[in-house]
């Protein structure tokens, strides 16, 4: 089993393409097609629309079984149920929802893999909110039996962490080598375009030293989309999450590093300013005299006895960053988060210090 801690950089720079286990070939590609965005087609928009032009199908013929429920507000939960335990009819609108959808994604996935920088891509994670579900894992596996039955040779598997944890995570996998050392855990933040998100990863380097083991044991969380807030009183509120969160680590007697991972959507640039892709954040958070790492690193508190660092990298690369222990059977393997729009990010694994062979 490979020592990703040992292995570990001592830093790494904000939206680095190169970390010490793996290169990051590239990230948040903005396939475009006639109708805009080829990932919005495989968003949870996009599951929301389809499954609302199936219920507006049900009307013309009889009674809609979600009533006067908005689509946007019908949970997960609720789906997974009815795709359980519904009526017949019920779940056939869930079930043909699914199938729409799946065909969506299989879609977008051979528009990525014609990608250069996709090409020889042997696995790919799927990540985000729907995958916390039962009718997005059903989607994930007909999607990859449709990539099957088209002879694409790669694999199509739902992340292995809670996709609210993965997330937090990954943000080991950024972290200076040094705060392995003495510290139990670290401050992990994920920025979406619905949630934010705060918590606590602990090592758990005595159960796996490859952070296999590592999880969520503290965290927060507040749907701003919900709010509306300004960019100021959203930085406020994730400060605030932040700090409190740092206060609950010292009451339980968790050694935390000064560190702060951050995943954020958009183009990450090397001094921590978002460059492009970050329209579904609160407020504008693209402009040039707005810097998060720097109003993390000055607003929450110092944390043993160091000055907080703070490192930040794009969403989905984040969430793709907490599958590297499962991934160390294949070379080349990507990951899809299927949130507010699609995150997407292609990893090549590094042996030895040297990268792997590239794809022909």
């Amino acid at each position: 089993m490979t020592d990703l801690v040992a292995d570990q950089s001592p830093f790494a720079g904000h939206g680095a393409a190169r970390l010490s286990t793996v290169s990051i070939d590239t990230y948040n590609e903005e396939l475009r097609d006639a109708e805009g965005f080829v990932g919005d087609r495989a968003s949870k928009r996009a599951f929301n629309a389809i499954l609302q032009d199936w219920r507006e199908r049900l009307r013309q013929m009889g009674d809609d079984p979600f009533g006067d429920t908005p689509t946007d507000r019908i949970s997960r939960k609720k789906l997974d149920k009815l795709l359980m335990n519904g009526d017949t009819e019920a779940a056939g609108l869930v079930h043909g929802a699914i199938e729409e959808f799946a065909q969506e994604l299989f879609t977008v996935i051979r528009r990525f893999l014609r990608l250069k920088a996709w090409r020889g891509t042997q696995r790919i994670a799927i990540g985000g909110g729907l995958r916390a579900s039962r009718i997005g894992e059903i989607a994930i596996g007909r999607a990859a039996a449709l990539l099957k039955g088209s002879d694409y040779p790669v694999e199509l598997k739902p992340i292995d962490h809670d996709p609210d944890e993965a997330g937090l995570v990954g943000s080991l996998h950024i972290a200076p080598s040094w705060i392995f050392a003495g510290h139990d855990a670290i401050l992990a933040i994920d920025i979406g375009g619905t949630n934010i998100r705060a918590g606590i990863v602990e090592l758990n380097l005595k159960a796996a030293r490859d952070l296999s083991a590592a999880r969520v044991t503290q965290s927060d969380i507040w749907r701003h989309a919900d709010d509306s807030p300004s960019r100021d009183d959203a930085i406020e509120r994730l400060v605030g999450m932040a700090t409190d969160l740092v206060r609950k680590a010292n009451k339980a007697k968790l050694r935390l590093a000064p560190f702060i991972g951050v995943a954020c959507p958009g183009i990450i640039r090397e001094d921590g300013a978002i460059s492009r892709g970050g329209q579904n954040l609160p407020g504008n958070w693209e402009s040039s005299r707005f810097n998060l790492p720097k109003t993390l690193r000055d607003a929450v508190p110092i944390v043993d006895d160091h000055a907080t660092v703070v490192v930040m990298h794009n969403d989905a690369v984040i969430q793709g960053l907490s599958e590297i222990p499962s991934m160390q059977d294949v070379e080349r393997w990507g990951v899809l988060t299927i949130g507010t729009g699609l995150g997407n990010a292609r990893f090549t694994n590094r042996h030895h210090g040297k990268d792997a062979e590239p794809s022909k």
